[in-house]
């Protein structure tokens, strides 16, 4: 070990208390979601920031602040430095919603210290990622190391609801060489994770009257005193959602990743809509009369794909598929479904950063020495914002503390391992920063 990590984990050591602290201090101010759970006295993730831009600006960051939403801010800071060696820590400062507190064992915004951990919503996901960054940093300048790149610490919001955050600050140049997402990972190094799209799929029947139902389901040759029947488009839409199945399976035998989960790209029907008439907003607009034939059906998928996948090719195959469905019946042909995709603009592209890169080797050696557990090489079943910045060409990896309850009851994060983790990711900052 180099005597600059040597200098940098003495003082993280030497003050164990600065990312308990701060931690606690973070999960103390509720930030959830309002996109989940709209209320002032727990929205308020621009407290969050408030206390994040303090400590970054007195250790001499330049700091930058907008709003992605309104009251809802990212902060930026950057220790200048040059960007062939630069590197972005990223976290996010919202978190999801408490539900039944009754259920939880202590406040889940009390940041209280038991057994180990730090309990409370966004504990692990992600407050105790963000303050490691923010203690990492501390240290490196509590132990006098100057970097020769740029470190920027990016504090984004909206991650939970689909990583418009980030999206914004890659949006705006925010960028550097690679970057560290410090999500929980338990200690594991992560350098991959597949895409994911939101798709709509409209199908399109024809609308009757239920009373002559039977026109439809027993048709006969077309005379003066027949009614022209309907078509039913939530049975098609059925009868889509088989196919899809098959399609899917299909899709997950034969796409296979070293690091993922084998059958990782699904394609998950999420929400179904049918009913009469066609809306502005791509959606039945009566969806309560039974006694209409409806002639609009709408499927929204979750779309999974492949970390080594190019969402070009996974489109082109969907829409292939959809094509050769229609092709089964006569009316569809005529009239074909059509599918939409990034619906309310949620996009994760795919994260695949080679195993070999100097991130990986530097997380890998430095999480051998600081961790109790050793590290193993994975991928991610999920999405983060890793994908924004691997979509803009930044070489992203997610890295970060053990804990338990994200998303659930009785969350917490374990202290040992926030330490562990504070020492990797100081150390990753000198390993790709250089020092001068």
């Amino acid at each position: 070990m180099n005597d600059a990590i040597k200098t940098v984990w003495e003082a993280i050591d030497n003050d164990r208390d600065y990312v308990v602290e701060l931690t606690r201090d973070l999960v103390k101010i509720p930030s959830v979601n309002p996109k989940f759970q709209q209320e002032p006295d727990i929205n308020r993730e621009s407290e969050v920031q408030d206390l994040l831009q303090a400590r970054l600006d007195g250790m001499g960051f330049e700091t930058e602040r907008w709003d992605v939403f309104p009251d809802r801010p990212n902060v930026v800071a950057d220790l200048p430095g040059n960007e062939d060696n630069s590197l972005i820590l990223c976290g996010h400062v919202d978190v999801v919603p408490v539900g039944d507190a009754s259920a939880w064992q202590r406040d889940p915004f009390g940041g209280e210290i038991a057994d180990g951990r730090i309990w409370g919503r966004g504990a692990v996901d992600m407050k105790g990622g963000v303050a490691a960054c923010i203690a990492a940093a501390h240290a490196l300048k509590t132990a006098g190391i100057s970097l020769a790149g740029r470190l920027s610490i990016h504090t984004v919001v909206d991650e939970e609801a689909g990583g418009f955050g980030a999206m914004d600050a890659v949006r705006r140049g925010k960028l550097a060489k690679s970057a560290i997402i410090a999500e929980p990972t338990w200690g594991d190094i992560v350098p991959a994770e597949g895409g994911l799209t939101w798709a709509r799929v409209t199908i399109f029947g024809k609308q009757a009257h239920a009373g002559w139902r039977f026109n439809s389901i027993w048709p006969q040759h077309h005379t003066p005193d027949r009614l022209e029947p309907g078509v039913n488009a939530v049975e098609l839409a059925a009868r889509f959602i088989y196919a899809l199945r098959d399609f899917e399976s299909a899709r997950c035998r034969n796409r296979a990743h070293p690091l993922v989960p084998a059958g990782l790209a699904t394609i998950n029907p999420g929400v179904m809509r049918g009913g009469a008439g066609l809306g502005e907003d791509g959606e039945p607009v009566l969806m309560t009369n039974a006694a209409i034939i409806p002639d609009v059906a709408t499927i929204m998928l979750d779309y999974k794909f492949m970390p080594d996948e190019n969402f070009e090719d996974v489109k082109a195959e969907f829409e292939a598929f959809l094509h050769s469905f229609a092709g089964t019946d006569p009316w569809m042909r005529d009239h074909p479904p059509k599918v939409e995709w990034d619906m309310f603009g949620l996009n994760f592209p795919p994260m695949n950063t080679p195993v070999d890169h100097p991130l990986i080797n530097s997380l890998v050696e430095r999480a051998g020495q600081a961790q109790v557990t050793p590290p193993v090489i994975k991928g991610f079943e999920a999405v983060t914002d890793a994908a924004h910045y691997a979509g803009a060409g930044v070489i992203p990896v997610i890295y970060g503390a053990s804990g338990d309850g994200f998303h659930g009851n009785n969350e917490c994060v374990e202290i040992d391992s926030l330490v562990e983790s504070t020492k990797v990711i100081a150390a990753a900052v000198i390993d790709m920063c250089k020092v001068n």
